[in-house]
């Protein structure tokens, strides 16, 4: 068993974490396409807005219908933060750089930058983050950057800093979330969603261009039913999968679905969308294979590798 997990014993802990791992991975990786299918006749700010506030209404209900307590003035605070990082300036700035010119290649590459943003902050928290980690986030990152070759990697000065500043926001929120004083958990997603939802809409409302005239009976019905996924699904389902990772593993386990979200949306992309496989996608899934192993293995996978290295050195040698 992977050493990430024997530290939960021997109890259900383990099979949550691999449930958790599992719905982050291949949920989120389908995302890709129902976010493109819903912002076919959707505002994409005004659409995530919508889906956040529907999302966390829904978590409120389960909240008090369990019997949980409102949050303190402390705890609305703390998820005003995180929903604000999260779910508001994250999922804008995505936004904006598509609009101000960055295409889709760079803005995947660029994403893969999160989890290294995460480790960093924790490492700075006090945290240790051991070096096979390190290694393995490099190596998740450099095979998402592969299958992302084949987009569109041109920019502009706004794009590039919109895109790079997504994933620096959404890691802080992250962090956040790891370190802040925040009400049970039906009740902390309730208060960041709902929080970072407002503030979505309100931003779409003065901003976006055809938001504030925009017409719900214009939606599509496949746009709307792919809303409806993001909000289950994709919010519900599996951002509280996340934000339980991030309570109880690592910060690099946490963060691995960045680069193997793609691989997941490159799959969806190939059965749906009539996409081609090309020879990056054989070069970049051994990395990103390679990058699990050590995030999840850690220093058994550095013993193994060198304990076959001192094995195959001699033959070579007489050779």
């Amino acid at each position: 068993m992977p050493s990430i997990f024997n530290r939960f014993g021997a109890d259900n802990a383990s099979w949550r974490l691999a449930l958790a791992l599992l719905i982050v991975y291949l949920v989120w990786g389908t995302t890709y396409f129902a976010l493109a299918v819903a912002m076919q006749t959707l505002p994409p700010v005004l659409m995530n807005g919508a889906r956040f506030i529907a999302a966390g209404l829904a978590m409120l209900a389960i909240a008090r219908w369990r019997g949980l307590a409102w949050p303190t003035a402390a705890q609305w605070r703390a998820s005003a933060l995180i929903g604000g990082l999260m779910a508001f300036a994250a999922m804008a700035l995505v936004v904006l750089a598509q609009q101000a010119g960055i295409g889709s290649g760079l803005m995947a590459t660029v994403v893969t930058t999160m989890p290294m943003w995460l480790a960093l902050w924790t490492r700075w928290g006090g945290e240790r983050v051991p070096l096979t980690s390190w290694l393995g986030l490099v190596l998740g990152a450099a095979g998402a950057a592969l299958l992302a070759l084949e987009g569109d990697f041109s920019t502009t000065l706004l794009g590039t800093l919109c895109a790079f500043g997504a994933p620096l926001a959404w890691s802080l929120g992250s962090y956040a979330s790891r370190k802040l004083a925040l009400p049970p958990p039906a009740m902390a997603s309730a208060a960041q969603w709902l929080l970072g939802g407002l503030l979505c809409t309100l931003a779409a409302l003065l901003f976006e261009p055809g938001a504030r005239g925009f017409q719900w009976a214009q939606v599509s019905v496949a746009s709307a039913l792919a809303w409806l996924y993001l909000v289950v699904m994709g919010t519900m389902v599996t951002l509280n999968a996340y934000l339980w990772l991030l309570k109880n593993t690592s910060a690099a386990l946490a963060g691995s679905y960045s680069f193997v979200n793609p691989v997941v949306a490159l799959a969806v992309g190939v059965g749906f969308g009539g996409e081609r496989l090309t020879g990056w996608v054989f070069v970049a899934l051994p990395l990103i294979g390679a990058a699990l192993a050590l995030i999840l293995y850690g220093r058994p996978v550095v013993d193994a590798a060198g304990a076959l290295w001192r094995r195959l050195a001699p033959s070579q040698a007489r050779t």
